[in-house]
């Protein structure tokens, strides 16, 4: 079901709107736990955009709505609860298969190093993506966005980087384009052609780079494919030096840029951060001093504890220390064939109080608004208020805290995408 008709939800159980008397910079400490919460509300919709909130009482008396009801698309929410959209900030769906081989080889003992120097990981997932047409990969892409909407997310950072030749690269990011114009939701592309270094270049990591940021990063921009340009800077992967060298030709070409960074070792912090990244994700192997220079900068710190979970880390991200220094944390579901294969927001959640001890407060805020500032739309996503895009999902759920603890369960029945009811059966 999909309407352009104004919405009006009403009858909400718990309306969570995230908004903060504060709203100058991404949440921090204790304004994780700010929720904005109004018990039996109602929020109403109109050209794509929220255009007020508060209670049901009040929105039924509204003198607009009682002149146009008739205009008005009206939602009984039933006491249930209701969101705003997911915002997942770090997700890599342009790939065609999994990697079946990896997990095996996983489960029994090998580690995600050793699998990737024996052929498997990132690169096992590049001839796939090299040999697919561009409709089988925005295919594969859009179908995982679906997943993802069926869930309660409706913004996506979506990432090349199984390509990793300058025409499956481009590729990549033609095919996100195509699925997200198919999609209700809203997509936000990222250039990750710095993922791993191809096979026709091992051992060769410089000429590699020359082709990333002479050809591969110009073109992105130039075509305007990608919002962002990211690097996985770690061990296995690009060092702090060659990491900054993207970097640099990111900003030489007007693109903001991200960095994957200390998932397995740990990258001092410092010049990286001397870019402004929007956002640094994993930080599992963070120091002190690191957490120290991220509270004090607008970067988001973005947890992927998905990626830990499936690969059997034992460790997470360090959340607490991060939050209570200080640091904006979001939360993301990396969503990828190889080390975090779930499109489940809500599992994430889960994750995050369960192994990482955040409250379940701290979890809906770091995918909601903190997650929206990860990706520069702060202004637009995130939050329930009049002015921002009518993103909204609604769940069959009493308390916002069931979200984090039915683990592996879905409960949204309804989602609103930029204005739009694209999923609602059972109203």
């Amino acid at each position: 079901m999909s309407s352009s008709r104004p919405l009006l939800l009403f009858n909400i159980g718990q309306l969570v709107t995230m908004q903060s008397a504060d709203g100058r910079g991404p949440r921090r400490g204790e304004e994780l736990k700010e929720l904005g919460v109004i018990q039996d509300g109602a929020v109403l919709c109109a050209g794509g955009k929220i255009v007020s909130t508060g209670k049901t009482k009040d929105a039924l008396r509204d003198g607009w709505v009682k002149r146009n009801r008739g205009a008005v698309v009206e939602i009984d929410c039933r006491g249930k609860l209701v969101l705003p959209g997911f915002v997942d900030s770090h997700t890599h769906p342009s790939f065609i298969s999994p990697r079946l081989v990896d997990f095996e080889e996983r489960i029994a003992g090998a580690s995600y190093e050793r699998i990737a120097e024996a052929g498997g990981g990132i690169r096992s997932s590049v001839e796939g993506v090299r040999r697919a047409g561009k409709a089988l990969l925005e295919q594969k892409i859009l179908s995982s966005l679906d997943e993802m909407l069926a869930q309660g997310t409706t913004t996506v950072e979506a990432k090349s980087g199984y390509g990793l030749s300058l025409e499956s690269e481009l590729k990549s990011l033609h095919a996100i384009r195509t699925a997200a114009l198919k999609w209700p939701g809203t997509v936000v592309a990222t250039l990750l052609a710095a993922h791993a270094v191809p096979l026709e270049f091992e051992g060769k990591p410089w000429e590699y780079l020359d082709l990333v940021c002479e050809e591969m990063i110009p073109q992105a921009a130039k075509r305007k494919l990608a919002q962002f340009v990211d690097v996985f800077c770690d061990r296995g992967a690009f060092s702090e030096e060659e990491s900054l060298r993207v970097f640099e030709s990111a900003r030489e070409n007007g693109l903001p840029v991200r960095a994957h960074v200390s998932q397995l070792t740990r990258t001092p912090l410092q010049h990286l951060l001397s870019f402004g990244p929007s956002s640094l994700d994993h930080v599992d192997h963070v120091d002190d001093s690191d957490i120290s220079l991220l509270a004090r900068s607008n970067t988001i710190a973005t947890l992927v504890p998905g990626a830990n979970h499936f690969l059997g880390l034992g460790k997470y991200p360090p959340a607490r220390k991060l939050i209570d220094t200080g640091v904006a944390v979001a939360l993301a579901t990396d969503y990828n064939p190889g080390s975090s294969p779930t499109t489940s927001m809500p599992f994430v959640l889960s994750l995050a109080c369960t192994q990482m001890k955040m409250s379940p407060a701290e979890a809906i805020a770091a995918a909601t608004i903190n997650s929206a500032w990860a990706l520069r739309f702060q202004r637009s996503k995130g939050s329930i208020e009049p002015g921002k895009d009518a993103d909204v999902g609604i769940f069959n759920a009493k308390d916002y805290r069931e979200i984090a603890y039915w683990m592996g369960t879905n409960s949204c029945e309804a989602v609103v995408a930029n204005g739009e009811l694209v999923r609602g059966q059972k109203f």
